[in-house]
């Protein structure tokens, strides 16, 4: 203990006057009680002993308040109310995670206990620990300094701050002096011992029982401040960088101030007590990655497109109560991998404590099979059971019923399609050169199916129908299709890409509307979320022989043709797909990249990813690359080797073509041994020449396992 004494007098005088005083002097600006800490006398803290973590009897006294029967008289005895504190002391797991799991689960849901007899005729009632419809109910208290004495009381812990709700300890707060090296790492590290989660140290230093009922951990000092869920690495400690929905400006007026630091963004956006409630019981969840239980944490994009989308719904018009269209939906573009699909469960998990949202039936709407069961098991994190639309039957059966579920659909489900059983043939003779169907010469094709609509199904308004990767997925045909069947509907797109093409756009935002929230790949970049990429915009040309226009060629060349027929046509063979398929556009795009890889990327040391429109595509640029690869080293060859004895100055003054051949020419060696391969998902349907490629994705996946 006299270590720990120790190091508590050693606490620089910047970290208690620049970080700790101020972080308390704003919670009790906002109504936060405060209780200076003492390591000498436990009572000074209200406790018996140090090693006690609740606050037992400020948890009693509210425990008792907020639990009223409905004349708001307040029912629970002494017994009763020692059951749910007992229930909460009681809690012990081999592993802090679980017992962490088992604390939440109380604090969030509750603590069953015998009813009374009178009042619920013996059955068992639920007892809240947190009125979280009510925030102000509840009891808000910050102690600094406060001691915990380690399992075996050899030696104590000491965390900055603690944050209490009604006498519970749900915050934990590590400041540090900005004067120190590292001070991020050393406030996470300090967290992290505390906790006994650092991975390096295998026997307990810290007391896991404090931090079985915490919700997140803060490492700050002052110019920045990160929080992250017990368990988290240093890598997921991350800045709250909002304090929405109050505006950034007011907060800092309220403030007297310009500008807000980190911490003070942090505190105002995720312990205003509104929001840390709202943190807990609507943006955190548990989930198994990889074999093990993770708890996560909302960001404060995603916090903030839930509060914005919430008020959408709330204060847009219906389709009846604009005469047009419905107001009450938009876009939401967050940039890939800032958790799009977390944000739709923290949204339908908000939505169901909202009296005047909660009967709302969601749709989720996805175009991808492997994006639907991802979406489809986020989305089980809500709670509710989430059912599947496997046809066009489910899909009416479950839009018709007037039950508040959630429901997945693919896309081809609102596309569904009447069978066309004419056969007809494609001329011999290839179609055009840069998008020749596989090269065959004579094959017989079905006319392609034409899209129908659906029916009316539900007439509600309440309705929120949720359209994943909205920029590609939402296709007019299906728009129509959703708007007839569901035609007031309230309708949000989730997108992670950049939607700037001018039609594409304009159809867009007619479709869902203005943006509901903007989270950017540079915002992503800053936050240390993405990393960030480099483009480099490279082109190779593809021409339809003879100088004509496409339009032209096709009308010389299907001239006899009925238009049903070259409409038909025109469908399965003019789309972009066909084109970036196309084996000779193929073949000039994998020369393009390989030699570009070889002059840039191999002499650094890495291996290089090329993400193809198709399964057809994939296979063709590994046939390409194989070919490639040998005209390359031939080209490599053949360079005048006077080449090589020019000064860089000079090389600099040489096409790219032949500056990246030199370089290329260096490592010949390393080019000679290059493998490639195709990676593709399977299907029962695939032809035989897929099945090499499908077995590459099995072995992969067998030694990541291993």
């Amino acid at each position: 203990m006299a270590q720990e004494r120790r190091n508590l007098m050693a606490q620089s005088p910047d970290e208690k006057t620049y970080v700790e005083i101020p972080f308390i002097e704003q919670l009790k600006a906002m109504s936060w009680g405060h209780i200076e800490g003492d390591i000498d006398v436990p009572y000074l803290t209200e406790r018996e002993s140090f090693r006690d973590v609740l606050l037992a009897d400020r948890l009693r006294k509210v425990v008792k308040r907020i639990n009223i029967d409905d004349n708001g008289n307040p029912w629970l005895d002494d017994d009763r109310v020692s059951q749910v504190v007992s229930a909460l002391e009681r809690i012990s797991a081999p592993k802090l995670m679980e017992a962490n799991k088992k604390a939440f689960d109380l604090i969030v849901h509750g603590v069953e206990v015998e009813g009374d007899p009178a009042l619920h005729g013996g059955k068992e009632k639920t007892v809240a620990i947190i009125d979280f419809d009510h925030p102000e109910k509840n009891d808000f208290l910050v102690i600094n300094q406060f001691r915990v004495d380690v399992p075996g009381g050899k030696t104590f812990i000491s965390p900055d701050i603690v944050l209490f709700v009604n006498g519970i300890p749900l915050v934990v707060v590590e400041c540090k002096s900005p004067k120190i090296s590292n001070p991020m790492e050393e406030g996470i590290n300090q967290l992290l011992r505390y906790s006994n989660q650092r991975p390096e140290v295998e026997e307990d230093e810290g007391c896991e029982r404090l931090f079985y009922y915490n919700q997140f951990l803060v490492s700050t000092f002052r110019q920045e401040a990160r929080a992250a869920t017990v368990g988290a690495g240093y890598e997921h400690y991350m800045e709250w960088k909002d304090t929405s929905p109050v505006p950034m400006s007011e907060f800092a007026k309220s403030l007297g101030k310009e500008k807000l630091n980190s911490q003070e963004i942090l505190i105002a956006g995720m312990l205003r007590k509104e929001h840390l409630l709202d943190i807990i019981r609507n943006f955190t969840l548990f989930d198994q990655i990889q074999g093990r239980q993770v708890k996560l944490m909302g960001r404060y994009q995603q916090f903030r497109a839930v509060y914005k989308a919430i008020y959408r719904l709330r204060t847009g018009k219906t389709r009846k109560e604009h005469g047009d269209a419905d107001q009450r939906g938009g876009i939401i573009w967050h940039t890939q991998g800032s958790g799009k699909s977390l944000t739709m469960v923290f949204m339908v998990r908000k939505m169901r404590t909202l009296t005047d949202l909660k009967s709302f039936k969601v749709v989720v709407v996805t175009d991808r099979i492997n994006l639907e069961g991802q979406l489809k098991g986020t989305a089980g994190l809500t709670g509710e059971t989430v059912y599947r639309a496997n046809n066009k039957n489910d899909l009416a059966r479950l839009m018709q019923e007037a039950s508040s579920n959630i429901v997945f659909t693919m896309v081809q489900k609102y596309l569904d399609q009447e069978l066309v059983t004419e056969d007809y043939e494609i001329p011999g003779r290839r179609m055009l050169k840069a998008a020749a169907p596989s090269g065959e010469k004579k094959m017989g094709h079905k006319l392609p199916a034409k899209p129908i609509l659906f029916p009316i199904w539900n007439h509600s308004d309440r309705i929120l129908v949720l359209v994943d990767e909205a920029h590609r997925s939402h296709t007019n045909m299906m728009h129509a299709n959703i708007m007839r069947s569901l035609p007031n509907c309230a309708m949000i797109g989730f997108t992670g890409t950049p939607i700037i093409v001018a039609g594409r756009a304009r159809r867009t935002h007619e479709i869902f509307g203005d943006y509901i929230d903007q989270y950017t790949i540079e915002q992503s970049q800053k936050d240390g979320s993405t990393v960030k990429i480099l483009y480099e915009g490279r082109k190779a040309e593809a021409r339809v022989e003879g100088g004509r226009s496409l339009d032209q060629f096709f009308d010389d060349m299907f001239r006899s043709r009925s238009e049903e027929e070259r409409e038909a046509i025109r469908r399965k063979y003019g789309t972009v797909a066909n084109i970036l398929e196309a084996k000779d556009l193929i073949a000039a795009k994998a020369e393009d990249m390989l030699l570009h890889y070889a002059a840039n990327i191999l002499p650094n040391g890495f291996k290089a990813q090329v993400v193809a429109v198709s399964r057809r595509a994939a296979i063709r640029y590994y046939e390409a690359f194989g070919k490639a690869k040998t005209k390359l080293l031939r080209r490599t060859e053949l360079l005048d080797p006077n080449l090589f004895d020019l000064p860089e100055d000079e090389q600099e003054n040489l096409n790219e073509e032949t500056r990246f051949l030199i370089i290329a020419a260096k490592n010949r060696d390393i080019i000679k041994e290059l493998e490639f391969a195709a990676i593709i998902s399977g299907d029962h349907n695939d032809p035989p020449s897929y099945k090499e490629h499908i077995r590459n994705i099995r072995i992969r996946r067998n030694r990541k396992s291993l």
